[in-house]
């Protein structure tokens, strides 16, 4: 009789079977490149960015063809050459972001302190030490006139990626390519169009109110697409169980539709505010860059994070300089903390609840 029992899983499978002929030679298409450019760098004194370039990255292809050749024959050549640009670029990105990292918290770091973090710069002028003058009031800014225009935009947002999946109209077409439209538009095209529409025209001075509204359409677009793709990713059947229940279609979606999609559109809020917070084009044209305090969003000129930042830049000071570091390393962490918050409460939401 014919055994039918479940027969017991092999512990290798045939594609993980170890090649050490194959991994030498990959081993080798690898390493062998990278030594003859660095042996080139050295005795010839060339630029590192352009052995990378013209000696490395040709050699390396050449090496990963015939490898590639050699194990999978023709087929091998393309999977070979694609999986190096892959690889590559992958490093160079991560190296270029690794760089830009080091480089905001080890000049920023510099210019750090308490003082930093509340003390506005009423008395502050390019050459003040830094023991003197701070971020304080470009912070209190950048919340005001980020929150004000999150305050505005986002239910905005949501319900254009609700008008877009839940209905059938056909004009849906036309909000859609009218939003992907507004995701290319220029940041200093938003901030030129405030400026001469409300304060050259005199309808209102430099306010931060002014700078939310160019904010706006900059934050609209990526907080409509990130929701309604994560209207689109629930499970219609969830909807159409509550719905067979007889519940009505509104408190349908806003009792299980909308619940479900809670983690996609915190994320589609949290993307939105990490797109405009280090905007500068629209707040230099509208908002101006003052020394003090301000904590009315609708009245005078406001400070804010990416402003103080391009003001001390381009003052060409070394304690200006410093100041302009520390403004960007408070950016990044504005930015760090926004999108941690995301992962916590995307985390709990998705965690099982143990049961009692």
């Amino acid at each position: 009789m014919t055994d039918l029992s479940a027969q017991p899983r092999p512990a290798r499978s045939p594609w993980e079977t170890p090649n050490p002929s194959r991994a030498f030679k990959v081993a080798a298409a690898s390493t062998i490149p990278a030594g003859i450019t660095t042996v080139l760098t050295l005795v010839f004194g060339i630029d590192p960015a352009v052995s990378v370039l013209l000696i490395f990255v040709p050699l390396q292809v050449i090496f990963a063809i015939a490898v590639g050749r050699n194990v999978a024959g023709k087929k091998g050549q393309g999977d070979a050459v694609l999986m190096f640009t892959s690889v590559f670029f992958t490093v160079l990105v991560a190296v270029l972001l690794t760089s830009l990292l080091w480089s905001i918290i080890s000049q920023g770091f510099s210019a750090m302190s308490w003082h930093f973090l509340y003390q506005n710069n009423v008395y502050i002028d390019p050459t003040t030490s830094l023991e003197y003058g701070g971020v304080g009031h470009a912070i209190v800014g950048t919340v005001l006139i980020v929150g004000l225009t999150t305050l505005v935009t986002v239910p905005l947002g949501i319900l254009i990626a609700v008008y877009l999946i839940e209905t059938r109209d056909k004009s849906r077409s036309t909000v859609r390519t009218l939003v992907q439209a507004m995701s290319g538009l220029p940041s200093v095209v938003s901030g030129l169009f405030v400026y001469s529409m409300l304060i050259v025209s005199g309808v209102t001075t430099y306010a931060g109110w002014a700078g939310s509204l160019a904010l706006l359409p900059l934050m609209l677009p990526t907080v409509a697409r990130t929701a309604e793709e994560a209207l689109r990713l629930v499970p219609v059947e969830i909807r159409n169980g509550a719905l067979a229940l007889g519940s009505p279609a509104f408190r349908a979606f806003w009792q299980v539709t909308l619940p479900a999609a809670r983690s996609g559109i915190i994320t589609a809020i949290i993307l939105g505010i990490a797109r405009i917070i280090g905007e500068t084009a629209p707040l230099l044209l509208t908002t101006f860059a003052a020394k003090n305090t301000n904590f009315n969003v609708f009245g005078g000129p406001i400070s804010s994070l990416p402003t103080y930042l391009y003001q001390y830049v381009s003052n060409g000071y070394d304690t200006s300089t410093q100041r302009a570091w520390g403004a960007a390393l408070v950016i990044l962490l504005l930015v760090a903390i926004l999108f941690t918050a995301t992962r916590i409460i995307a985390g709990d939401r998705k965690r099982p609840k143990k049961k009692a």
